[in-house]
Parts: C-alpha cells; structure tokens; sequence
C-alpha cells in the first residue's frame, strides 16, 4: 500500500491506538506492538520480515534507553526512601526564606522531581507544603498548584526522568543527555514563572477545607514526617547523586567537543558517557544509604524500583518497535514527496501530536514515547536534523506533554485529593496552569529554535 490510502491507514493506526489505551484501557505495551503488527502488514512489510522489523525495533531501544532509566529510577527512590528528597526541600526553603512560600515550594518541586517521580515527589512534599501554607499565611492552593507546577515541569523536561529519556533515545540523541538536560532546564525558566504567576492568582480565587485548618495539626504533621525518618543525610550528600552525574557528563562532553585523545581525556568522557555517570550517580545514592544506616534495605529498595521502572521501559521499547515499522514502510516517503507543508510546522508538529496523546490517555510518558517514536522518522522531512534542532524537538515533545492534566491523569488526582480541591476546582487550578505551561513552553522553544538553530 502506498500514496494516500497508505496515509489514511496510518491516522486510523494512530486513532486506534490512542483508543485501545484510552477508552478500552488495554496496556499501552499491548497497544503499541497490536497496531506495529498491524500497520506493518498493511503497509507493505513482508510476512518474513515483520517479526525481525519488531525484534529490531524493541532491541535497538532497550539497548539505548534501558539502563539510563533503571539508573535514574534507583536513583530517585533511594532518594525518597532515606528522606534525602526532603532534605534538598528544606535547603530551598533555607535558601529562599519563608518570605516567599510560593516561590519555594515551586522550586522544591523542580529539584525533587528531577529524580523523583511528579506523584510520589507531590506525596512526599505535600506535608512541606501545608506547614509553609500555615506557617506563612500563603493560600494551600496556591501552595499546591505551584508546588504541582514545579514537580510537572522536571518531571517532562529533565532526565534522568523517564519520558525525556525516552523522547532522547528515541529520536536519537541518548548520548547528548547533557544537551537535554541544559535545555530542559532552560526552558522550565519561562514555564515556572507562568505557572507561578497563575498559582498566586488562582490561590486568591479557590479556598478549601484547608483554608480553616489549625495550624497546631499541619505542624505535627510535618514533625511526623521528619521524624519518620530514623536518620536523615546531610543536604551534600543528599544532593550528590543529582550533581556528580551532571558534572560527569558535563566534563564528558567537554572533552568529546575537543576532541583530547589522551589516556585522562578517554577516561572522562568514559566516565561522562549517561549510563557510567548514572551508575556512579547510584553509588552515591548507597552512600545515602549507609549514613542513614539503611544498607540491609538495598535489595529491597532496588526491587521496587525495578518493579516500577519495568512497564516503563516495555511501553518505550514498544515505541520503538512502531517507529521502525513506520521507517520500514512508503510514509516517510510519501510524506517527504509533500514535505513543504509538513515542513512549515517544524517544531509545532511533534507538540501538536503530544498534546494529542497527553489529552487523550493521560500520562506524560506515554504521550512522550509515543510520539518521540512516530517523529523520529519524519525528523528529516520537519527539517531537524542536527542535534540541537532533534534536542528542541524533545523539548516540543515534553512541552505537548503538559497539556493538559485532567481527569484521565493520575497526577491530576494526587493533587486534588491531597489538596481537598473539588474536581471542579481542580479543572480550574490544576488543568488550566499546565495548559499555560505547555502553550508558554513551547512559544519559548519556538523562540529558541529562531535564535539558536
């Protein structure tokens, strides 16, 4: 099949997956690999070859992207598990003051979320919150819609979170990790400050039950917490699996830029490759492990992050298997004879499809597989090709992903429920400031995509 029936079977492909996910709630694992089979007969692939396309695909993927996630998860939940997550909260707040509440619960957030997962980091900082609300006198949801907006914004945009990672590997850049990470973080300066504008704004609109709550309870709560935990680590070492791997990579990228080919030169950039800097990243992390005196717990701890990074690495592998079906088949092609419209898009195309997908099934990373693995092949035909131009793409793909956080998002839930917002004051806190995070993100990395490509 080729040319415009070819096409057509292509937008039913996708309808149908976002479908099977969304409305008949079938695994997006199952989903993906369902209509890569399907696709790849219709479009063309030889019986014979089919199997080998999808064992490409999957392979090709897991190799890239599978032990950057499962470092970056241990990672993250050591970091929770020995309170080491809470101390870098504290430090901020140490840091800021309590003159701006907002403002710091936010930028807790950003911190906590970049190895922490955006609903255990709100689970986690949600005492936090509530006694900086009391303590300060700043409106609970305020505290909490920036506090949501903080952890959203490095949940999408900043590895070693799994949905940049993927988004990474799949399009091709997993080995400029370093590059995601400076964008990342330089796009989530636009988007923390629209999200703490409307946060101010909302807070001063929406009152809950915590509004009337006394503050005797918000404090003890906040003392349980603390002392929830037996011995908590100092703030440097709390903050050294984050810091050594960036700086490893940092330095990596450095000497891979000039290219030194010295004994010292080779062992840096060996050291700043993301899989080497993530893995001294978890040795730092059971170094957290043994001054909160917690080492007996590793295999345990190691299990259940295992155990959650699992599906995550499937439902990637699975997109990889349907962006090789779909590079194995006319519609590259046939998209690249009608390159000139498609083109004009350049960036807004991978945004527009996430936010397709983010809407439609609810998880960010889902959304950020998906559509990483459907654009990797087109990324010629949209004009990105070089690093900076496939890595601002990632950026489109993250930023589609925040748009929007509704009923059909487990995140959107935990801030509700933990924040005794109403559905309906949910819709108007929690939905609308990440349909302004993206929009505004993505009107930044258009900008950027002028200044610096």
């Amino acid at each position: 099949m080729t040319g415009l029936p070819l096409i057509g079977a292509f937008v039913a492909a996708i309808a149908l997956l976002i479908v099977m996910i969304s409305r008949w709630k079938i695994h997006p694992f199952l989903s993906l690999l369902f209509v890569s089979l399907t696709f790849g007969l219709v479009g063309g692939i030889p019986l014979a070859e089919i199997t080998g396309v999808i064992g490409e695909g999957f392979a090709a993927t897991f190799t890239s992207f599978g032990l950057v996630v499962i470092f970056g998860t241990l990672i993250g939940h050591i970091l929770e598990k020995t309170g080491a997550a809470f101390q870098l909260a504290d430090a901020i707040v140490r840091v800021i003051g309590k003159r701006h509440p907002v403002l710091a619960i936010e930028l807790m957030g950003w911190v906590v979320c970049i190895p922490v997962f955006s609903d255990s980091g709100f689970v986690i900082l949600n005492p936090v919150r509530k006694a900086l609300a009391q303590r300060t006198g700043a409106s609970p949801v305020a505290m909490a819609i920036a506090l949501s907006a903080g952890l959203f914004t490095s949940h999408v945009f900043i590895p070693p979170t799994p949905g940049p990672v993927a988004a990474a590997a799949n399009m091709g850049v997993e080995d400029n990790l370093l590059m995601v990470m400076g964008l990342g973080a330089l796009v989530s300066v636009p988007v923390l400050a629209v999200a703490y504008a409307y946060s101010v704004y909302i807070g001063r609109k929406i009152e809950t039950p915590e509004s009337d709550q006394v503050p005797a309870d918000v404090e003890s709560a906040y003392a349980e917490l603390r002392n929830s935990y037996t011995r908590l680590p100092s703030t440097s070492l709390s903050l050294a699996p984050i810091l050594v791997p960036i700086v490893l990579m940092a330095a990596g990228s450095v000497v891979s830029v000039t290219g030194a080919s010295t004994r010292v030169g080779s062992l840096v950039e060996f050291l700043g490759s993301p899989v080497i800097a993530l893995a001294i990243g978890l040795c730092c992390a059971v170094a957290l492990l043994a001054e909160t005196a917690m080492v007996d717990r590793f295999y345990e701890f190691t299990e259940e992050g295992l155990r959650t990074v699992g599906p995550i690495i499937l439902i990637t592998a699975a997109g990889g298997v349907l962006g090789r079906v779909i590079s194995q088949t006319d519609v590259v092609d046939f998209i690249s004879h009608n390159a000139e419209r498609l083109s004009s898009l350049g960036l807004f195309f991978p945004f527009l499809v996430t936010v397709l997908f983010k809407t439609a099934q609810g998880s960010a990373t889902v959304a950020m597989v998906t559509t990483s693995s459907l654009v990797a092949p087109l990324l010629p035909v949209l004009g990105l090709e070089a690093p900076l131009q496939v890595g601002l793409a990632v950026m489109a793909i993250a930023a589609g992903s925040l748009v929007v956080s509704h009923a059909n998002d487990s995140h959107f839930w935990v801030v509700a429920n933990l924040s005794k917002l109403t559905p309906q004051q949910a819709y108007r806190s929690q939905t609308v400031v990440t349909g302004l995070m993206g929009v505004s993100a993505m009107a930044f990395i258009w900008l950027l995509g002028l200044v610096l490509v």
